[in-house]
């Protein structure tokens, strides 16, 4: 069998990406449910994108879980926000909130893919990636040549 030197580089910045950004973090906490109100929420997403935008990322942070508790189904929100706490290293609580958002709106590509390379990249959960990628294949408009071949690469480490 030859490996790729594709591979290896593959497997080193994996290593190295796990190495520099120590564990997964803080245990996923279920956002409090407060209700859907799709109105009040719109408030917190306006400020957590306002904080976002000067910097203020924890500020952003709870804002942005303060709209998810609010409106868990604004998958927009639930991307953001999921794409922010990875930035943090909060991988574990990152890809629980991902997961939320495709229970609820499981038509969403875009959450299908963050999540699958949360789940590759930094939660090391080879399986799960590959689901997601699948799952983000079949629900995006384009072929994404990229996706396929991470794809290819996770069935042969799988095998």
């Amino acid at each position: 069998m030859v490996l790729e030197p594709r591979f290896f580089k593959r497997v080193f910045l994996t290593l190295l990406v796990v190495v520099l950004t120590g564990c997964a973090g803080k245990a996923p906490k279920e956002p409090e449910a407060t209700g859907v109100s799709p109105e009040e929420a719109r408030v917190h997403v306006q400020a957590g994108r306002e904080a976002y935008d000067e910097g203020r990322k924890d500020a952003a942070v709870e804002a942005w879980q303060k709209a998810v508790a609010l409106d868990p189904a604004n998958s927009v929100v639930v991307n953001n926000l999921a794409l922010l706490l990875k930035e943090q290293n909060r991988f574990a609580e990152a890809a629980e909130l991902l997961g939320q958002g495709i229970r609820r709106s499981p038509a969403v590509a875009e959450l299908h893919y963050n999540l699958a390379v949360i789940s590759e990249l930094y939660l090391l959960d080879l399986e799960t990636a590959l689901h997601h990628y699948n799952r983000y294949r079949e629900l995006a408009s384009e072929e994404d040549e990229s996706v396929a071949g991470w794809i290819a690469d996770l069935e042969r480490r799988l095998r």
